[in-house]
């Protein structure tokens, strides 16, 4: 009998174990899938303050009071809303290089700067001209359909203009090193031969304008202490044999959204709008529209804030 009892006793020991074990089990499962689903909830949160964003920089652009009115010349605004921050920053396409109307003259100026050896930067410039040239005839140091078969690839140049930045990724010499350090740079949208320097980044101003460096830091930060005084732009000074579309503007800009929660709950949208010709679609057209991932480029970084030009609680954007 004490035998039997003792049996008894062990079984119960293990069933009581097992049960634990179990439980244990589950409430962990239950932990985890409650974190992955506050995950799934903040970062859901974040893109759709993210979008947000874009929305209150479409307001501030077309708004009619010029004291209000946001520049789109690489300047951050901030908007608080209730537990989150947005940061937004506009630029003007006219301050870019457009790859399809830019000149040899300033893709050279442009491509001096290019992280390559000279040689190089003379062959990327003819392979841009004859990618978007209409004929089969190689310019000097460029690159044709022999020359990409030559290379290995399948395909050819397309003898058209550039439809977007990307399409960069295809001529003949450019590599993902390459391409990343000239997107900021350039733009299909600006429909200008030159730069607008005026509204163009400090990255475009060192790499095109020819113009000393200590002048160019001196300029931006001038342009930032205007607009945060809400003073006209400022005029960059003229340089013999520069020239500057000063007078021009496009139509097109670049709003780049980021929303800020928590350290782990961030979203960034990055979008190419372009004003309507008429206002029966809305003031804009999308160009393009793409959620980014939070990198070393982000508007909340130590270098971004020094762009940074108003903060705003949100109930002020109505006032």
């Amino acid at each position: 009998m004490i035998k039997q009892s003792g049996v008894a006793l062990v079984l119960v020991l293990w069933v009581l174990s097992l049960l634990i074990i179990m439980a244990g089990s589950f409430s962990l499962t239950m932990r985890r899938e409650a974190s992955i689903t506050s995950v799934i909830k903040n970062n859901a949160e974040a893109k759709a303050i993210a979008d947000s964003g874009i929305a209150i920089a479409e307001m501030m652009l077309i708004n009619t009071d010029p004291n209000k009115i946001w520049l789109a010349d690489g300047s951050i605004y901030e908007v608080l809303a209730n537990q989150a921050k947005i940061r937004i920053r506009i630029e003007s396409e006219a301050g870019k290089i457009d790859l399809n109307r830019a000149d040899q003259r300033l893709l050279q100026m442009l491509m001096i700067n290019a992280p390559v050896d000279e040689e190089q930067q003379v062959k990327l410039v003819g392979a841009i001209l004859d990618w978007r040239d209409s004929d089969e005839l190689a310019n000097l140091n460029g690159a044709e359909k022999a020359d990409y078969e030559a290379a290995g690839l399948s395909y050819e140049p397309r003898n058209k203009p550039f439809e977007s930045v990307e399409e960069l990724q295809l001529v003949l010499g450019f590599d993902k090193d390459i391409f990343m350090w000239i997107e900021p740079l350039v733009t299909v949208y600006s429909k200008l031969p030159q730069v607008n320097f005026q509204v163009a980044s400090k990255e475009v101003l060192q790499a095109v304008s020819g113009l000393d460096s200590d002048l160019i830091e001196s300029y931006v930060l001038s342009r930032i202490d205007s607009a945060r005084n809400g003073f006209p732009m400022p005029i960059l000074p003229p340089m013999p044999g520069i020239r500057s579309a000063v007078a021009a503007k496009s139509n097109a800009v670049t709003i780049t959204s980021e929303s800020f929660l928590s350290k782990d709950s961030r979203a960034t949208i990055s979008v190419i709008l372009k004003r309507s010709e008429t206002n029966e679609a809305g003031p804009f057209q999308v160009m393009k529209w793409q959620h980014a991932q939070t990198n070393n480029k982000s508007l909340f970084s130590e270098k971004m804030s020094e762009l940074l030009v108003k903060q705003y609680a949100e109930p002020e954007l109505n006032n």
